[in-house]
């Protein structure tokens, strides 16, 4: 490139400051940490912690931000130590307790069909909590977050045949658990 062609260059693409790229990057996968960091800990202070905590270690490598290509990944893999690790320091904070549902408000039918998918929705997340803990992250990382089994590998750094594997036999096991709660129902004379 000939000195001129710099010059030019220079004058018409702007340079980005480390904080500007640090803020579009903060802007732009906040929700996303929050999720991944909530999928790990399930307490919504302590989701939040954990972003703040993960973003600090995104600007202390903020020289490297500029260079990586799957940014989405890379901050999934940092809020995901971020939780763990918080999680394994304070496991006093992250005992499962019962969910108790509210009365249903007064609405009819309405009320009573959102009773039952509040139900519906408390059995699924027990469920996916009794999963094996490998089993679990796999799944909640590809149904909650969204990410591809390439994404899941490179965060977990385990092959992506191992992360299939893990999805397909999680969702086996929800399928049984569930198949097995509509038979037993079924044998109460309790509807669908």
């Amino acid at each position: 490139m000939y000195a001129s062609e710099k010059v030019l260059l220079s004058r018409t693409v702007p340079e980005v400051s480390t904080a500007e790229l640090v803020e579009a990057t903060v802007r732009e996968h906040a929700r996303f940490v929050y999720r991944v960091a909530y999928a790990v800990l399930r307490h919504p202070q302590e989701a939040e912690d954990a972003v703040q905590e993960t973003f600090i270690r995104v600007w202390k490598h903020a020289r490297e931000l500029a260079g990586i290509l799957n940014q989405r990944a890379w901050l999934a893999r940092i809020a995901w130590r971020v939780a763990s690790d918080r999680r394994k320091r304070r496991p006093e904070i992250f005992v499962a307790h019962e969910i108790d549902l509210p009365d249903p408000p007064a609405r009819g039918a309405g009320a009573e069909a959102e009773l039952i998918r509040a139900q519906q929705v408390e059995m699924l997340e027990r469920m996916v909590a009794m999963l094996p803990g490998e089993l679990r992250e796999v799944f909640a990382l590809s149904t909650v977050e969204e990410l591809t089994s390439v994404e899941i590998a490179e965060l977990l750094r385990i092959p992506e045949s191992t992360v299939r594997g893990r999805l397909l036999r999680a969702r086996q096991m929800l399928k049984e658990k569930i198949r097995a709660v509509m038979d037993r129902k079924q044998k109460r004379g309790v509807g669908p």
